[in-house]
C-alpha cells in the first residue's frame, strides 16, 4: 500500500487550482505530480505556484508519460466525458468534479470506460461531505422524520457577476445550469433517499433579469457597454453595481486572454447567455417521494436552504449555519441538533473533506461511495428538466 498518491490536475481555473491544488499542498499523504491546462499562461502560473515541473497543454500525453495515482477533472463540464474516458483509459483513478458529463449519453459512457479499466471513479458531489448535511442524512436514515414524503431545496447564489460572466453560462459548455448548479442538489436528494429511481421532472426557469433591455442604470449618451468589466466605461466609471472585473492579472488578464480568446469576465447582460438566472424544478420517485430545487442567481446573498418533511417530523436547516431544527408531528417538539465545523469554506467545510475521501480511496484505506451511477442519476434529472423547460411538458423518465 502506497503512502503518497501522485495526484494529477485538468482543469487549472478556481476550482482545480484554488481549491484542490491548495488543499492536496496541505496534505503528506498526496503531492501534485503534474498538471494539464490548455491555456499555457495559467499553466505556467499555476506549476510556478505549486512548484509543479511536469506541466502539459495536451491531457493525453500527460497521461502517457507520467505514473500517476489519480486526476482530478476539473474542466468545464462539457470536457467531463472525453477527460474522463481517456484517463479510465490509461488506466488512471479520476475523481471527476460534478457533473457526471452534460447528458445522460454521455455519462453512460463514462461508466463503459470506468467498468472496461477497473479503476476507481469517483464523483465529486462534495455537498455530501458538508458536516451539516452529513447529521441531516443521519437523522434521515434513523428515522427519526420517519417515512420521508417530501424534500425541498431553495439556493440562492449571488452568482449573476460569475455564473454569468463566464463559461458556466453558456449550456454547450454546462449542460445547463440545472445540470452544472443544479446537480449538486439533485444528488443530495438522491442520496437523501438512498437513491431511487426518479420517474417524473418538471421544470420552470428562465432569463428574468440578466438581458440587455435589464441594466441597472441609464446609458450614457449611446454609449454602449461591455463587452467585460475590465474595458467596460461604466465599470470603470462605478456606475455598474454588477461589476466583477479581473482582479487576477495572471491567471485571466490579456495574456491569458490572447493565449485561448476566453475572457472571465463578459458583460452578463451582454453576453450570449443561453442558461437561466431563476428556475424551480420538481422531481417524483418511484417511492413517491416529491423533490423541489429552487436556484436564484439574483440576490445579494449565498446559501442553501433544506427542508426535508416525514410522516412523524420535519427538519430545516441552511447550510451556512451550524444547526439542525426537527419538528416533531403532533407533539411539535423541538430538537436540535449543532454540528461543529472543522472547516470553512463555499460548501459548508465539504471541499477538504471530499478530497480526503479521494485520497484514502485510492489508498484503499476506503471504500468508494460517491459513483459514476449515482452521477448519472443526478444527470439524468438535471437533462430531464433542461427538456422540460424547452418543451413546456412533465417528462417521464
Amino acid at each position: 500500500m502506497k503512502n503518497i498518491a501522485e495526484i494529477g490536475i485538468v482543469g487549472l481555473g478556481a476550482r482545480g487550482a484554488f481549491c484542490f491544488g491548495e488543499l492536496i499542498q496541505k496534505r503528506n499523504d498526496c503531492r501534485i505530480a503534474a498538471v494539464c491546462d490548455i491555456n499555457k499562461v495559467r499553466l505556467k502560473h499555476i506549476a510556478e505556484k505549486f512548484n509543479v515541473s511536469q506541466t502539459y497543454t495536451d491531457l493525453e500525453q500527460m497521461l502517457k508519460k507520467e505514473k500517476l495515482d489519480g486526476l482530478i477533472i476539473t474542466t468545464p463540464d462539457a470536457e467531463h466525458e472525453k477527460c474522463a474516458v481517456t484517463a479510465l483509459n490509461h488506466g488512471v483513478n479520476i475523481l471527476l468534479d460534478k457533473p457526471l458529463a452534460t447528458s445522460r449519453q454521455g455519462g453512460l459512457n463514462i461508466i463503459e470506460a470506468a467498468e472496461k479499466s477497473g479503476r476507481i471513479a469517483m464523483m465529486g458531489f462534495n455537498l455530501r461531505h458538508a458536516p451539516l448535511l452529513k447529521k441531516l442524512k443521519e437523522i434521515v436514515d434513523e428515522g427519526v422524520l420517519g417515512r420521508i414524503i417530501l424534500i425541498e431545496n431553495r439556493e440562492f447564489y449571488d452568482g449573476g457577476r460569475t455564473y454569468m460572466s463566464r463559461w458556466n453560462g453558456r449550456k454547450s459548455y454546462s449542460g445547463g445550469l440545472w445540470n452544472h448548479k443544479g446537480s449538486h442538489d439533485f444528488d443530495i436528494f438522491n442520496w437523501l433517499l438512498n437513491f431511487p429511481a426518479p420517474k417524473k421532472v418538471s421544470a420552470f426557469s428562465g432569463m428574468s433579469v440578466f438581458t440587455p433591455d435589464n441594466f441597472p442604470f441609464e446609458l450614457e449618451n449611446g454609449i454602449q457597454p461591455g463587452p467585460c468589466c475590465s474595458k467596460c466605461y461604466y465599470c470603470q466609471k462605478g456606475i455598474c453595481r454588477d461589476s466583477f472585473p479581473v482582479t487576477d492579472e495572471n491567471m485571466w488578464g490579456e495574456e491569458a486572454v490572447a493565449d485561448d480568446g476566453y475572457r472571465k469576465d463578459s458583460c452578463m447582460y451582454m453576453s450570449d447567455l443561453s442558461v437561466h438566472d431563476n428556475g424551480i424544478a420538481m422531481v417524483e420517485y418511484e417511492n413517491g417521494v416529491r423533490a423541489s430545487h429552487l436556484e436564484c442567481f439574483v440576490c445579494g446573498m449565498s446559501d442553501r436552504f433544506y427542508t426535508v418533511t416525514g410522516n412523524r417530523g420535519l427538519a430545516t436547516l441552511r447550510l451556512s449555519g451550524n444547526t439542525i431544527e426537527v419538528i416533531k408531528r403532533w407533539t411539535w417538539e423541538k430538537i436540535t441538533y449543532e454540528v461543529s465545523l472543522s472547516h470553512n469554506d463555499l460548501h459548508g467545510g465539504a471541499d477538504p473533506i471530499l478530497l480526503e475521501a479521494f485520497v484514502e480511496t485510492i489508498l484503499g484505506k476506503r471504500e468508494n461511495k460517491a459513483t459514476l451511477e449515482q452521477g448519472l442519476i443526478a444527470t439524468t434529472i438535471a437533462e430531464a428538466a433542461e427538456l422540460s423547460k424547452e418543451e413546456n411538458r412533465t417528462i417521464l423518465l
